[in-house]
């Protein structure tokens, strides 16, 4: 009863929170999301290079939008964070490296664009709003998920300095564990969303929250450390330093 009353304060575009046993089959079939999708691979598709990338990203997309994790999220805020985490850390970097080596600009913007929605997402309030209709929800995923491209393209182009390139992953990578030592080390839970959706899953929602802290802490950092990596090699290479001195 709780449940069904704090769910209908909201317009969540999964739909209501699922139990367990019927979380396998909530697999999401929007016609519209399907050919969203489908432009999208159409599009990427026709790039020259970048197949691989945009194959992957895509795939990502599906897990996150099509797969019951976006139903799971309606009941969770671990899942819903996983999901971002899914969205802004795996899919934007192979979607940017997908659309190939376009003029990405304007670095220190695309970092204070990208922290700034990130942070204003996962505000109590802001959430609230992103769940009370599917127009707010789409704004809320597609906003992210754009800067954090428009992030990633800055980050991963040859163009970019190495240095300026790892202060982005770095910077980013810091201010996500930051929220996430927030969400982590709160006192109470701050969802109003899922005050009664996680008993479902043996969890209490501060016990969620926590868990949506580490999650946005250790495993969402591994792909900025990778693309440092990336980079660092990549540069090496360009300048032939890699080989080994006979």
């Amino acid at each position: 009863m709780e449940t069904a009353m704090v769910q209908t304060l909201y317009d969540i575009y999964c739909g209501p929170a699922p139990d367990a046993a019927s979380l396998p089959w909530r697999w999401n079939l929007d016609p519209v999301l399907l050919a969203a999708l489908a432009a999208l691979a159409f599009t990427l598709l026709r790039e020259r290079d970048g197949h691989t990338f945009a194959a992957l990203g895509l795939f990502v997309l599906v897990v996150a939008f099509v797969s019951p994790l976006c139903a799971l999220a309606s009941a969770l805020f671990s899942a819903r964070v996983l999901h971002h985490v899914l969205l802004v850390a795996v899919a934007a970097p192979f979607l940017a490296l997908a659309l190939g080596r376009r003029d990405w600009r304007a670095p220190q913007f695309a970092f204070a664009v990208h922290t700034l929605l990130f942070w204003l997402w996962h505000s109590p309030s802001a959430y609230a709003f992103a769940l009370s209709s599917h127009a707010a929800y789409w704004l809320m995923q597609l906003s992210l998920l754009g800067s954090a491209i428009w992030l990633w393209g800055v980050a991963l182009s040859p163009r970019t300095p190495l240095g300026n390139a790892c202060a982005l992953l770095f910077g980013t990578m810091v201010q996500m564990g930051m929220l996430a030592a927030l969400l982590t080390f709160a006192r109470e839970p701050l969802y109003d969303a899922h005050l009664a959706t996680t008993a479902a899953f043996g969890l209490t929602p501060l016990e969620d929250q926590q868990l949506a802290g580490v999650l946005m802490w250790v495993p969402a950092a591994g792909p900025y450390l990778l693309a440092v990596l990336w980079r660092l090699h990549a540069t090496l290479a360009e300048r032939g330093l890699d080989r080994r001195v006979p």
